[in-house]
């Protein structure tokens, strides 16, 4: 199945946002958006998750089912623990019982199983994302859209969360659309990487990656050439 956009338009009164935007995202696979900050990254995902339909142009592939999104925060409702906010988007999908043994099984997934009561308040930043790649991966959707989730962290912590997202997304195998500003993260993450310009955003480059996790170290130079290219595409 494709996934595409095609001229996709987008304006906030007489602000444009998205000014006739053509990507495609390989079915399977991680497909990175890089551009800078305000270009319009978030209201492409809205759009590609049906959560904002006013919009010129075409979308392919999404909207058949409901994404799993995973916000730049963590959006846990602070009153329930780790695996009620994990089970709350599945009480409408199935039995409360099923949908609290699913959560518990995706928390333990994430390394998250002694502290399936634990509440937000008492996690740390780390573990909080955890919870909410637990959500997103729980919910039985075939597309996954992530809005710069790892930013709030630091680099060791964000590392290790992007470490147990690749590893759960290879096991997985749904299609992703990840969304940020920083290159050595979407080196780090993509298959696939496509850039956007300033706003109103449009495609300009798209880079399509066959390297190992070790070539994509944060303590390797061996990506210097992709990554040179990147920033001359974002920064051109």
């Amino acid at each position: 199945m494709a996934y595409e956009v095609r001229g996709l338009r987008k304006s906030y009164g007489d602000k444009e946002v998205l000014g006739g935007l053509d990507l495609s995202f390989p079915e399977g696979r991680i497909t990175v958006v890089l551009g800078p900050s305000g270009c319009g990254k978030t209201t492409m995902l809205n759009i590609l998750a049906s959560l904002d339909t006013d919009f010129e142009g075409e979308i392919v592939g999404f909207g058949r089912d409901e994404a799993s999104y995973v916000f730049q925060e963590d959006r846990l409702l602070p009153w329930m623990g780790a695996a009620d906010n994990v089970a709350f988007v599945l009480r409408r999908l199935m039995e409360a019982s099923d949908a609290r043994r699913v959560a518990e099984e995706a928390l333990s997934a994430v390394g998250l199983a002694s502290s399936v009561d634990a509440r937000p308040g008492a996690m740390s930043g780390g573990m909080r994302r955890r919870v909410a790649l637990a959500r997103a991966f729980a919910y039985p959707s075939e597309v996954m859209l992530l809005d710069e989730p790892f930013s709030s962290l630091d680099l060791k912590t964000r590392i290790s969360v992007m470490d147990l997202f690749l590893d759960l997304r290879a096991e997985d195998g749904r299609s992703a659309v990840v969304v940020t500003h920083d290159v050595r993260e979407a080196l780090y993450l993509g298959d696939r990487i496509a850039t956007l310009s300033d706003r109103p955003a449009r495609a300009r480059d798209s880079f399509d990656l066959e390297l190992d996790r070790a070539a994509r170290s944060y303590a390797s130079g061996s990506a210097a050439e992709i990554e040179a290219r990147l920033y001359a595409s974002i920064l051109s």
